[in-house]
């Protein structure tokens, strides 16, 4: 596995059009961690960019997506933005963005905005009512301004929210239900697969599909092995269950993802070298850092 079949960048710059890659905004699970001991890795909560050539696709609208829709509006704000917001779920550290996200507020742009874990008892758009609302929220969704709508579907569906991307679904294991995503676009794959449990009799077969032969897989590494029998039944996952769905699966490179609020710079290096040691290559999100899956 060649370093150079992942391109990493510091910093909140500019993506470039025509490749696919996926830049983290929001690295974090739980709550945002702001403070001096969460600067190397970051402490907004989920939120990633990834660009399939022109299209611009979200996957979750945690803190993260704050930096992101300014970055947008500065990039292309002038000419109006096309955008595809992708929901694993509706858990506040996963949707605590989405009032913040400057796009929805310029009718110039349009935001689609996809989850499918709520059916068939509630809406994305019920939840976002009851998010905006008082007395939890000073305004309510009716002062977005954007062309926006809400598109709700069934876990394990296969989505084209463009012609020449191809996105499959998959059920999670997370209390009120997840959704894992495989984005494929020009003969690669980029999974984002977070918020799961892993099945303590053997490895998710859901996961196994979904990820097979994969480029990158950016998973739920929340706990390490040794931490995760305190949090059993909160709905996450280990680092080093990580590596054993990739090796099975053969996918090429992990990504660990959805940090513990508990993990600090110091604790994120840590696990960085044993993820090292365990299987090289393996990464450590950070918010800033762009991977493409690369040709090798």
């Amino acid at each position: 596995m060649k370093p150079s079949s992942v391109t990493t960048v510091s910093g909140h710059g500019h993506v470039e059009e025509g490749n696919f890659c996926v830049r983290f905004w929001g690295v974090r699970g739980s709550i945002a961690c702001p403070g001096p001991s969460f600067v190397r890795y970051g402490g907004n909560t989920s939120c990633l960019e990834v660009r399939c050539g022109p299209h611009i696709l979200i996957f979750d609208a945690g803190t993260g997506l704050r930096p992101l829709g300014n970055a947008l509006m500065s990039q292309c704000g002038k000419v109006g933005i096309e955008a595809d917001i992708f929901l694993t779920h509706t858990h506040l550290d996963h949707i605590g963005g989405l009032p913040f996200f400057v796009p929805l507020f310029d009718p110039r742009n349009t935001i689609r905005l996809h989850a499918g874990h709520l059916l068939p008892n509630r809406t994305l758009n019920s939840v976002l009512n009851q998010l905006m609302c008082d007395p939890l929220f000073p305004i309510p969704p009716e002062v977005f301004a954007a062309r926006y709508r809400f598109i709700d579907f069934r876990a394990g569906a296969t989505l084209r929210p463009r012609p020449d991307v191809e996105m499959r679904t998959a059920p999670l294991n997370h209390p009120n239900n997840s959704v894992g995503y495989r984005i494929s676009y020009g003969g690669q794959a980029i999974c984002y697969v977070t918020d799961t449990e892993h099945l303590e009799t053997g490895l998710d077969e859901n996961i196994l599909a979904l990820i097979e032969g994969a480029d990158l897989v950016i998973y739920d590494s929340s706990y390490t092995d040794e931490e995760y029998p305190r949090y059993r039944n909160w709905g996450h996952s280990t680092w080093q269950t990580g590596v054993r769905l990739v090796e099975a699966a053969g996918a090429r490179r992990l990504v660990i993802f959805h940090h513990d609020p508990s993990h600090d710079d110091d604790a994120m290096d840590a696990i960085a070298a044993e993820a090292e040691r365990r299987r090289p290559g393996t990464i450590v999100a950070r918010e800033g850092m762009v991977l493409s899956p690369a040709a090798v």
